[in-house]
């Protein structure tokens, strides 16, 4: 806690027979950063045929993926699958190296690719021709309007004959080009649509070449004629029999497709996550360095894991592997991944400092306070029981549902539970149960302060608490410098806002206790001295900034202010929200009373409205007070996340056989 999980690198070179067993048990592992071997008496790895296979292969498996899950039955599904999400049944495959495991996806690729890709030809040139003939129809249904034999609407040996449709404003400029260019040697016909014309010209073959320009200036759009015979009412009914055939034929496709889906889905689904895992081992190997005879690897793993994973490397070559572990070397600090390591109830916090980028090796993880004084933030922020209970059972709910899956999810949830905690007690302390539903309601409430008749006394407490807040991370900024040996930094740049944070609770305690004045103007200024020193350290230019960051300062302090605005309109919302109610309650028609069955609603929506708004505010500005104001004390977060080699198994498990 509080520090980053020990790292050890490790290296290793074994015969080249043994690569792809060790890259599958360490992707298996998953506890181990591979990095990049610098190579210099040997070459670059290259995936060999088999892993160029796994990763054709992977992407020819989801496009059979995409068109199964399109057909597939759902089922479940809502509310209750997203509290209570179904654990995923995993299906073991026992590896035996990646040429064995090519083998097998071909051949079931050659049992199933045909069947499902020939269901998928006939659904989409079924599909095309349902399009060609609904285009005929819309056709069709346009010229019936004139009310001509369809075969006569077809170019001929002597007779260019164009059918269209032309803007209405373009009609009469269309005609007089024509004629102009053509002189009478055509023949046009012309109905008025809705927004169009709908036209038909008949031209001699040698003078089409001179109106075809013409046509295509004024934008007459051309209208392919259907196939057939007879009028357009004729026709058009012929081609709705046809396309009644086809929607039968598409529904019985369809039934084949959602059959293929039920029969090879699970299947198809575990070869392709069994590839795309073979796909990331192959992204690896160009880490890796080779010889005609050897490969080596090097990388990063928690301290803890270095027993089992040097026992498995030496378990699976047969002890024919050099392994070294060294720890980290001053050097390296800047190139080792980060662990977060934190108790069990903590960890989920490790999201929200993983957001923000985790601390460098010999920096401070701030993710134990930041788990009490987040939740504090986001409980004061809405200071309602109610509030707090509803979040709470909701994130009470989620841990429950998602627990086997550890996601993101689960995490949150966990924050929240947390975080419900605060707002519940706080609610308590300021006897805020749906705002003042209780007070409208007669029922008397104990508080120990209202947040709408003391909302400054709210400031107060809210500024109070950002200069503790402040003040821890000043404070450990200036000892985390100390360890690094960071001396001049710590004096500096941190124990000088520390100085001045202590000055500033002394002048305002020195209004009781006025023989503190002195102390505190005393560690004012030599906090403000080494404030200077710490601007002027930079260079003479950075004297003019002297101002703007002590005022930068100020404003970071008074940011804390958003607590009591957040808890001022929580209380704010929660009250119109009763007052609405209020006013709506007694109305009533005759001996009906109108008003309940309209307050009852509109107070449960309006709470819950409430709860939802306010606890998105809280849940970000919380974050803000963290991200600037805080971490801008003494936290960088530049460190490089731990990414471990690993599988991503959500349906398949492998079982090694070379570690049976």
């Amino acid at each position: 806690m509080f520090k980053p999980e020990e790292m050890a690198k490790i290296e290793v070179i074994s015969l080249g027979r043994y690569k792809d067993r060790v890259l599958t048990y360490l992707h298996e592992e998953g506890v181990v950063e591979v990095r990049e071997v610098e190579v210099k008496l040997a070459q670059k790895d290259v995936p060999n045929e088999f892993y160029r296979k796994a990763a054709s292969y992977s992407i020819g498996i989801s496009r059979l993926v995409d068109f199964l899950r399109a057909h597939k039955k759902e089922s479940g599904g809502g509310l209750r699958e997203f509290f209570f999400p179904p654990e995923k049944k995993k299906k073991t495959y026992r590896y035996r190296g990646i040429e064995q495991l090519i083998k097998d996806v071909e051949a079931f690729l050659e049992k199933v690719e045909p069947e499902i890709k020939a269901v998928e030809g006939k659904l989409n040139a079924t599909q095309t021709e349902m399009e060609r003939i609904r285009a005929s129809i819309a056709i069709l249904e346009l010229l019936s309007v004139l009310n001509i034999e369809v075969e006569y609407l077809k170019s001929t040996d002597m007779l260019e004959i164009v059918v269209g449709t032309v803007d209405k404003d373009k009609h009469a400029p269309l005609l007089e080009d024509l004629k102009r260019t053509v002189g009478e040697k055509f023949v046009g016909i012309s109905k008025e649509l809705k927004d169009r014309y709908l036209v038909l010209f008949v031209f001699l073959r040698k003078d089409y070449e001179k109106a075809n320009p013409v046509l295509a200036k004024h934008s007459l759009e051309r209208l392919e004629i259907p196939e057939g015979k007879g009028t357009p009412e004729e026709l058009a009914a012929e081609y709705r029999k046809k396309l009644r055939e086809k929607e039968a034929e598409l529904e019985k496709a369809r039934k084949e497709a959602e059959w293929l889906s039920e029969q090879y889905y699970e299947d198809v689904i575990f070869y392709h996550e069994l590839m795309e895992n073979e796909r990331d081992k192959a992204t690896i190997l160009s880490s890796l360095a080779r010889t005609n005879m050897t490969f080596a690897l090097t990388g990063w793993l928690p301290k803890e894991k270095v027993p089992d994973v040097v026992g498995g490397i030496r378990r699976i070559t047969e002890n024919k592997a050099y392994i070294s572990i060294r720890d980290p070397e001053p050097g390296e600090l800047d190139e080792i991944p980060i662990k977060l390591k934190n108790p069990k109830f903590i960890e989920p916090f490790e999201m929200l400092t993983e957001m923000f980028g985790v601390p460098k090796y010999n920096e401070f993880d701030p993710t134990p306070i930041m788990a009490f004084t987040y939740s504090f933030f986001f409980g004061f922020m809405l200071t309602d029981f109610m509030y707090g209970l509803i979040i709470g059972i909701v994130a009470a709910l989620l841990i429950k549902g998602h627990k086997h899956l550890r996601d993101g999810t689960w995490k949150f949830a966990n924050i929240l539970l947390f975080s419900s905690f605060f707002t519940m007690l706080l609610g308590i302390l300021f006897g805020s149960y749906f705002g003042n539903a209780l007070d409208l309601a007669g029922i008397h409430v104990p508080r120990l302060l209202d947040t709408m008749k003391g909302a400054l006394t709210v400031l107060e407490i809210a500024l109070a608490i950002g200069l503790i807040h402040m003040f821890i991370g000043y404070t450990i900024g200036f000892m985390v410098k100390l360890r690094n040996g960071e001396t001049k930094e710590a004096l500096l740049e941190q124990l000088s806002w520390m100085l001045i944070i202590i000055a500033v609770v002394l002048f305002v305690i020195s209004k009781d206790y006025p023989g503190l004045a002195l102390a505190a103007k005393g560690l004012f200024g030599a906090g403000f001295v080494l404030f200077v020193f710490s601007e002027l350290k930079n260079g003479g230019l950075a004297a003019l900034l002297i101002i703007s960051d002590f005022f930068g300062f100020v404003g970071n302090w008074l940011s804390y202010a958003r607590l009591m605005a957040l808890a001022l309109a929580t209380a704010g919302i929660a009250m119109v929200v009763n007052i609405l109610v209020q006013m709506v309650w007694g109305i009533r028609i005759g001996a009906v009373p109108i008003g309940i069955v309209l307050g009852i609603p509109l107070f449960i929506g309006g709470q819950f409205f409430s709860t939802a708004i306010n606890s998105l505010g809280a849940f970000v500005h919380s974050l803000r007070l963290h991200y600037v104001e805080f971490f801008g004390t003494f936290y960088s977060g530049e460190g490089k996340r731990f990414e471990p080699f690993r599988a991503k198994r959500e349906i398949s498990k492998l079982e090694l056989e070379f570690e049976a």
